[in-house]
């Protein structure tokens, strides 16, 4: 199971094509809603996410976490206590932990992200406490997996399928949908 949070204010593109690239590989994704029944997304897309916070289960089941950027988005998410405690939950049992734009920086806060590679959204590396700020758009180091933005959002699903599934799946669907 992976779960994808949402709060009002995220980043559609990077919730939704993620989500995408994980269905087509066959993997469990539910949405999240941290702020409540209908998540009102930064550029006005409203969603109906599958469970509510309060419903999620933190067990063996988990697979993965993901936090999408966006401002307010991301610091809806780091101000969830639900959501800080499966973030807990994934890095104690080695669950991977993906992030991109913005919400890099709620695992920087917490100082997860001391002596891996990671990157954010420009402007937001001073907030990734201890990390090695990669040139990449995307980089996985150990179990987490960060983003730059929006504009590489299916390169992160896709490097969350390589992780989850392998790499030569994440590849087939890369070509299928015609990624450069």
């Amino acid at each position: 199971m992976v779960y994808c949070f949402l709060a009002d204010g995220f980043e559609e593109v990077e919730a939704i094509a993620p989500i995408d690239m994980l269905r087509r590989a066959g993997v469990e994704v539910k949405t999240v809603g941290v702020t409540g029944e209908v998540i009102d997304g930064r550029h006005g897309i409203r969603v109906i996410p599958d469970i509510d916070i309060k419903d999620i289960t933190l067990d063996e089941s988990l697979e993965a976490v993901i936090l999408p950027g966006g401002l307010p988005g991301a610091t809806n998410l780091e101000e969830s206590a639900e959501v800080q405690n499966a973030i807990d939950f994934a890095n104690a049992n080695g669950k991977l932990i993906c992030a991109i734009c913005a919400a890099p920086q709620i695992l920087g806060h917490k100082g997860l992200l001391d002596g891996k590679e990671a990157i954010a959204y420009p402007g937001f590396e001073d907030e990734l406490k201890g990390a090695i700020i990669s040139e990449n758009y995307v980089v996985r180091d150990g179990n987490f997996i960060t983003a730059k933005g929006a504009g590489v959002a299916t390169e992160f699903g896709l490097e969350i399928v390589a992780a989850l599934k392998d790499k030569a799946l994440a590849d087939e669907i890369g070509k299928a949908i015609l990624m450069k």
